[in-house]
């Protein structure tokens, strides 16, 4: 979501600033700025465009300063206008980039109105650049620590006083921030890939973390006013991150990176081993009865699929749980639940949110799987298995739901084998399946060209219907929450068994089907539901396995499937779902990688 970079330096830091706004490109945005201390007082540029714009408007008027902040904005308080957009200043003093939600900002506002401050934005951060003005008293670092105090709500902010000027404070609170070290200059991100070719040495800020750059080093103290330690980690894995080679779209190019990233998450031991979940995992996963899945969008449906394996392989009975809505309803808490969140990010703000509340309900054992160890996701829980996507641009992820897939698969069957319902057999037999995944993934990607054909098709349409039965119902809701992300076709995916109670209402001659049929026991029920398609002049998509007997004939177009994969199969057939919706995205023209309204990291709630 929204992306925040600073630096205090002793060259013209403008470029960087620039060059990490532009690496959080990928994370959604709507406006974007950068302000500079420079001849006694900030001075910003701002744009509703894109980076580049940013960029050329800081050239012509050429900006140019050794400390400064730079944000990309994701617009919840106020439109998406330049006037709301940040760094937002107060009396052409302080200078302030914030991400989150203040929740009391409205109460604040009435306190500074009242001292003489006059609002000129619609947003809730405005609240905070006049609270530290108002608060000032010679040292930015004291009075940050002190206005944090009075704000309730979410926040990672960066910011600058012209009387300091060789001086960048940061805060956080429910939202990320890290810290880039480097020689006489450092570096606030709120994502270290902002930071990638400035720096790869990394401090990860906590809850309530206030911090202080200056040239020669960076200040931090915790929530209880105490000096805070935190390790500086190397992180070498950004270079390179974000190009986009070949492709036409970041998202076609994570698409076909998922056989790479599937290799590199399956693990290269010889067998399902707790370990491969932390140190204490044998232990933890001994003592537990059940499973609680906390996860968000696409994370969510990997939990659902997850849900299947789970009680069908490992026999543990298991719960998911959308994480907006788990902390905000009462739950009866089991201390002996395995409580494990799902997130690309591992920043994801319901998410974390939901995993503190289970943890203040007393669950115990906790287990990330995400995409980034560094993340705070990963850093709050007591194990974690990391999948390998590497950065994923697209806002409408892939790669990192595929690798999510594999890593909940893995974990079915550890614990399967660990409650005895795996045998060594068995063990052999999962363990090729997901070594031949990777090759069986390319098989599916060459079904490109017959999903563009059908892709020309679905572009002229307003609404389709997904249809799935089983392993595969969560599939299709993938499926068509693909679609709705970069299309803006309106899809609704349901539980083929369904149809008849109501969605079949839907169904005319103008309304495509998309059915996943797997060769699994229950395709002749699914046949059953296709028939009542057909009977009402209903238009079929059929993604079938190549012995399904399914055939393509008036009103049923068929793509076939390269194999039958059992238990894994729901990999493969979310690959041509993803296709279908990226390439119908692209006959329609809209932003593939950027799709409207939408941002990569929701950091806030």
């Amino acid at each position: 979501m929204c992306g925040i970079v600073g630096a205090v330096a002793q060259r013209n830091i403008v470029p960087v600033l620039v060059e990490g706004l532009r690496r959080l490109e990928y994370r959604g945005y709507d406006s974007c700025g950068v302000a500079i201390l420079s001849g006694g007082g900030p001075r910003r540029a701002r744009s509703t465009a894109r980076v580049a714009d940013l960029d050329d408007q800081v050239r012509e008027t050429q900006l140019t300063g050794v400390t400064g902040i730079a944000h990309t904005r994701w617009a919840t308080h106020g439109a998406p206008v330049t006037h709301n957009a940040h760094p937002i200043f107060s009396r052409d003093t302080v200078a302030l980039v914030h991400n989150g939600i203040i929740e009391n900002y409205e109460s604040l506002r009435e306190m500074l109105r009242g001292k003489g401050y006059e609002f000129v934005t619609q947003t809730d951060t405005e609240v905070i650049v006049h609270l530290i003005h108002s608060m000032y008293r010679g040292n930015l670092f004291q009075t940050v620590r002190d206005a944090v105090k009075q704000l309730h709500g979410a926040y990672a902010i960066g910011a600058i006083h012209k009387d300091q000027p060789h001086t960048v404070v940061g805060a956080r609170q429910g939202s990320p921030l890290v810290v880039g070290v480097g020689e006489g200059e450092n570096f606030l991100a709120s994502d270290a890939l902002a930071l990638a070719g400035s720096t790869n040495r990394f401090a990860f800020l906590e809850e309530g973390d206030v911090v202080e750059l200056a040239l020669d080093g960076v200040k931090i103290f915790d929530r209880e006013g105490m000096p805070a330690q935190h390790e500086v980690r190397t992180v070498s894995s950004y270079g390179g991150a974000v190009e986009l080679g070949p492709y036409r779209h970041f998202m076609q190019k994570e698409i076909f990176e998922q056989p790479r990233a599937i290799t590199d998450t399956i693990p290269q031991s010889d067998s399902f081993e707790a370990k491969l979940f932390g140190d204490s995992a044998d232990e933890v996963f001994a003592g537990i009865d059940s499973i609680l899945i906390l996860a968000c969008g696409t994370s969510y449906y990997s939990g659902l699929t997850a849900k299947y394996w789970l009680e069908s392989i490992a026999k543990i009975p298991t719960q998911v749980e959308i994480a907006s809505e788990y902390r905000y309803r009462e739950s009866v808490p089991n201390p002996k639940a395995l409580v494990v969140t799902i997130s690309q990010s591992g920043e994801t703000a319901d998410t974390i949110a939901a995993l503190k509340h289970a943890q203040s309900l007393g669950h115990k054992h906790t287990l990330a799987v995400c995409n980034v160890a560094t993340s705070a996701m990963v850093r709050q829980t007591e194990l974690a298995f990391l999948t390998h996507a590497g950065t994923e641009i697209g806002v409408a992820s892939t790669k990192a739901f595929t690798t999510q897939l594999t890593a909940l698969f893995v974990l079915a069957i550890t614990l399967a084998k660990m409650r005895g319902f795996v045998d060594a057999k068995q063990e052999v037999a999962y363990l090729a399946q997901l070594r031949h995944l990777p090759a069986a993934l390319n098989s599916v990607l060459a079904l490109e060209p017959q999903i563009i054909a059908w892709s020309e098709e679905f572009a002229r349409k307003e609404n389709a219907l997904f249809l799935g039965r089983g392993l595969h119902y969560p599939i299709v809701l993938e499926g068509a929450l693909k679609l709705k992300e970069i299309s803006y076709i309106h899809a609704e995916a349901y539980m083929a068994g369904e149809l008849k109670h109501g969605p079949l209402a839907l169904v005319t001659e103008a309304m495509p089907v998309v059915t996943v049929a797997p060769n699994d026991k229950l395709l002749e029920k699914l046949k059953s539901n296709m028939q009542e398609v057909r009977a009402r002049g209903g238009e079929l998509y059929v993604f079938a396995d190549a012995d399904t007997r399914i055939v393509s004939e008036d009103g049923i177009h068929v793509i076939r499937m390269p194999e039958h994969y059992g238990a894994l199969s729901p990999i493969l057939h979310v690959v041509p779902l993803q296709l279908l919706a990226y390439h119908t995205a692209c006959a329609r023209g809209t932003d593939v990688d950027k799709p409207r309204n939408l941002a990569k990291s929701v950091t806030v709630e």
